[in-house]
């Protein structure tokens, strides 16, 4: 494809627009200004009545003229920026529709193929069962896919009606992981809590179990480890409740540390080929944590030295008379 002539980027048009708005205004300024001293030398000579030309309007006249070139080019400015954040976006999404579409067909090509596979051939017990296995990972998947989708679209609308309760946060990760340990088998994750010591929040508990799911299975996910190492740690200060999230995974620059939680951007790595992801799973943390009034931070040392997800909710303490 051929690229088109570099003075027709925006960039260029937007320079060339701003020098020439910044020209403008000081040749009508220089004008004006040698215009009035003309003027000035013409009454001076005449004798002529200065008051009837009100000098002091030239100095009004050209901070008016400041005030307004001014206000046109913060608007060029803002157009310009909208505009930039608008391909931005663009992109992202071309890109989340071409991966999503690679999410959604592998595994239905993949489901095709061992049906074909069953509904041809006379196959042992064990290869039937091994074939079942392999379907139903791949409908585990098309779900996950399926109801991120949904579960985002539940969060950006904010239709659903969020109930929260007062729970220990240790106790909370713990069922969760009780609840699907059989999801990240072949990880080993170490709970690390102090049991003389709770970290009470205010949490809905769907929301939190997403969140959780996504920083795990991101953990997994982004780790080239033949054992993934992932840390859960707890603490508190007098106003909020920290939940550490560590692994040994891939990492990440630390310039790409607030890019992460921007909706369908995804870290590209080479030879990384199993992550696979939509680019939505840490904007949906983000999200999550916001609905519970938390903030949620990124850490890295750099690119394979692991990662740290840090979520701070705001502590709470029970109530003993309920």
């Amino acid at each position: 494809m051929r690229r088109p002539f570099w003075f027709l980027h925006p960039i260029a048009i937007f320079v060339f627009s701003i020098i020439a708005l910044v020209l403008s205004l000081f040749l009508y300024i220089y004008w004006y200004v040698e215009v009035s001293t003309g003027l000035k030398a013409v009454i001076e000579k005449t004798n002529l009545d200065p008051e009837h030309f009100v000098a002091w309007q030239t100095w009004v006249v050209i901070m008016v003229l400041s005030i307004l070139v001014g206000i046109i080019l913060l608007g060029i400015i803002l157009v310009f920026v909208y505009q930039r954040k608008t391909l931005a976006l663009y992109r992202s999404q071309h890109k989340f529709i071409n991966s999503f579409t690679h999410e959604l067909k592998t595994p239905a090509t993949s489901l095709q193929l061992y049906l074909e596979t069953l509904a041809r051939y006379e196959l042992p017990r064990d290869k039937q069962l091994k074939y079942l296995h392999y379907m139903l990972t791949d409908v585990a998947r098309l779900t996950d896919n399926i109801n991120g989708i949904l579960n985002l679209a539940r969060l950006e609308a904010k239709v659903e009606g969020v109930e929260f309760v007062v729970v220990d946060l240790v106790e909370e990760v713990e069922d969760f992981y009780r609840k699907n340990e059989q999801l990240f088998r072949g990880s080993e994750i170490l709970v690390n809590e102090s049991r003389d010591q709770c970290y009470y929040c205010l949490i809905n508990h769907s929301l939190f179990q997403m969140m959780l799911m996504n920083l795990l299975s991101n953990a997994v996910r982004y780790n080239e480890n033949d054992r993934p190492q992932i840390s859960i740690r707890f603490s508190q200060t007098e106003k909020t409740v920290q939940l550490c999230i560590a692994d040994n995974g891939v990492g990440f620059e630390k310039s790409q540390a607030r890019k992460l939680f921007k909706k369908f951007f995804q870290i590209e790595r080479e030879g990384l080929t199993h992550a696979g992801g939509t680019g939505l799973g840490l904007y949906m943390v983000d999200q999550v944590v916001r609905l519970h009034k938390g903030k949620v931070a990124a850490r890295s040392d750099g690119l394979g030295k692991g990662a740290q997800f840090v979520v701070s909710l705001p502590r709470k303490e029970p109530d003993l008379d309920g």
